[in-house]
């Protein structure tokens, strides 16, 4: 009896730490949905500076995307410069001349938020100074400088678990010591199965794979870099460890890049299609993934205004129930997922994985959904059918999406 009680007394610390990590302050629930923005990695890599990011906010702005929902500004790799006599990490002066604080200011006061970035090591990815060691002096500085989220990078740092959960523990209690609302995104690319640890550990997401490059899949002749196809394989079977306040991330969305170079056109990644980005959105978005952008949003053509700015898609990512979709019909030629909605409705999506176009038709019936319903299109934005199936031709690299509403008897 003793033994069993010490056990049960055991688990529920764990919880009870579980918990404390995932909410904020006065237990509020940090990322109830998945966080949307911009981020500057894809564009820009290192080469970023303050005035572009500004401009990226009045871009969002005047697009309509914070209207949609994308709120934050993320700057990625390369901001740094250095520390200061006190070692305080600091911003580089150049690109910086204003102070982060300033740039936090300038995104608070049109109602947006800020990100920014560190790594578990001495060193970033790209060689800028990092955070292990500092946890609490760079968590009060972010604090400080009203950062709202940050994103933890791990190169340069060892490969084990046990030290990821660590290193990664002790900034996520750092930035809850600091008494500011701090979402953290835990980015060791998938290695050691954060799926399974990072929320326990204090993160509200982590990434679940290495970067998405600009290409549907990774190429035959290829040793490196992932395609949308490649990540969506990985991520579409964590659907049980997503939910509120805790996002498999499937990384950046690379609509309207185009093949540019620079990050996302390394290893391979020579551009999509904007049927090929369409279907990476409507992807991410079932599966719950966070949606940053990382396309130029000042000079954005219609194609991926078309797709970014899709509010009934959108709609599925921020569903309040947080269910991430299921891939019910996993095969070479038609993936289907279902995702069940806070209102009662049902989300389903349909890719055709293969080169030539599919005739498809779904009985909702085997997927589990048994009712008649009416059936609206996400991409066209009309009813298309009603009634228990859905028929029709799916292109290539195409994902339908459609909101199943339940029709009263």
């Amino acid at each position: 009896m003793k033994r069993i009680f010490i056990f049960i007394f055991f688990i529920s610390i764990l919880l009870q730490q579980g918990n404390a990590q995932v909410n904020g302050q006065d237990g509020k629930l940090l990322a109830p949905t998945p966080p949307m923005g911009w981020m500057s990695w894809n564009f820009f890599a290192d080469k970023i500076n303050e005035k572009d990011l500004m401009e990226m906010a009045d871009a969002m702005l005047s697009s309509g995307m914070a209207k949609a929902g994308y709120n934050y500004i993320f700057i990625d790799d390369g901001w740094q410069g250095g520390r200061d006599n006190k070692n305080n990490m600091i911003a580089d002066p150049q690109k910086f001349p204003s102070g982060i604080k300033a740039l936090s200011k300038y995104m608070h006061d049109r109602g947006l938020k800020l990100g920014i970035y560190s790594d578990a090591a001495q060193l970033t990815c790209a060689g800028y100074t990092a955070s292990l060691g500092f946890e609490e002096q760079d968590a009060k500085t972010f604090a400080s400088w009203d950062i709202d989220y940050l994103k933890y990078d791990y190169c340069h740092a060892h490969e084990d678990s046990n030290t990821a959960k660590i290193r990664y523990k002790a900034m996520a209690d750092a930035l809850r010591k600091t008494g500011r609302d701090i979402i953290f995104g835990i980015c060791e690319w998938g290695e050691r199965q954060p799926w399974k640890w990072a929320a326990q550990t204090g993160g509200q997401l982590w990434r679940t794979t290495h970067d998405v490059r600009d290409k549907w899949k990774k190429r035959p002749t290829e040793s490196w870099g992932l395609g949308i196809l490649d990540i969506l394989d990985t991520n579409a079977g964590l659907n049980e460890y997503a939910g509120p306040g805790h996002w498999n991330d499937a990384d950046m969305l690379i609509a309207g890049l185009y093949g540019k170079k620079g990050p996302s056109g390394d290893g391979g990644g020579t551009g999509c299609t904007d049927v090929e980005y369409q279907s990476q959105f409507s992807l991410w978005a079932m599966m719950n993934s966070p949606l940053y952008a990382t396309n130029d949003l000042r000079s954005m053509n219609e194609a991926t205004k078309h797709i970014l700015l899709n509010e009934e898609i959108i709609a599925l990512n921020q569903d309040p129930l947080g269910k991430q979709a299921e891939r019910k019909i996993n095969n070479d030629s038609i993936n289907v997922f279902v995702k069940p909605l806070a209102n009662g409705d049902v989300a389903v999506a349909v890719l055709n994985r293969s080169e030539k176009p599919q005739s498809i038709t779904i009985n909702f019936s085997t997927l589990g959904l048994t009712e008649k319903y009416a059936i609206r299109d996400l991409w066209l934005h009309q009813k298309s059918a009603s009634g228990n199936k859905w028929k029709g031709v799916v292109a290539p690299h195409e994902t339908k999406v459609f909101r199943l509403i339940k029709q009263s008897k």
